[in-house]
């Protein structure tokens, strides 16, 4: 199940870092951009674009998988994927774990082309390499264990 918000502009058909460049920032030190969440899980949120994209260009020199959980506080599946998110965080500690309110970083989701929420995108060295669109735990949780074993190769 997922939800639609038809506010958002999805005509954007160009790759996701064409779309980082022309938001245009340039954060050096990533530590000071991230901000925690307010959960005792290691998710991270962001609130600006900017900081969001300072992480995501830092991101690519890792090889760390990240999952990022495409949500808006209006959406119901989306409530009920936040407890499943935050036990996947606690499991899988060598996972960076994210999320996104689309009605905060409209630009962010956009450059995705998300247009469900939840979306679930798997990114790793600056790459999409999954995604899920939907409240689909068994289906998630399915990527992100394929993705994670690829990493360890």
């Amino acid at each position: 199940m997922s939800y639609t918000k038809s506010t958002h502009n999805h005509n954007n058909n160009n790759s996701y870092t064409n779309s980082l460049t022309n938001m245009g920032a340039n954060v050096s030190n990533i530590e000071s951009v991230v901000e925690r969440s307010s959960h005792p899980s290691p998710i991270l949120t962001f609130h600006s674009t900017a900081k969001w994209k300072a992480h995501f260009e830092a991101s690519k020199k890792t090889n760390k998988l990240m999952v990022i959980d495409f949500t808006a506080a209006w959406c119901g599946p989306c409530k009920y994927m936040n407890s499943i998110i935050k036990e996947f965080a606690a499991k899988y500690k060598d996972i960076e774990f994210i999320k996104i309110d689309v009605d905060e970083l409209m630009e962010v989701a956009s450059a995705f082309q998300v247009q469900a929420m939840p979306t679930f995108i798997l990114i790793k060295n600056g790459k999409v390499v999954e995604k899920v669109v939907g409240a689909k735990k068994e289906e998630l949780q399915k990527m992100i264990e394929k993705r994670r074993r690829s990493l360890s190769v």
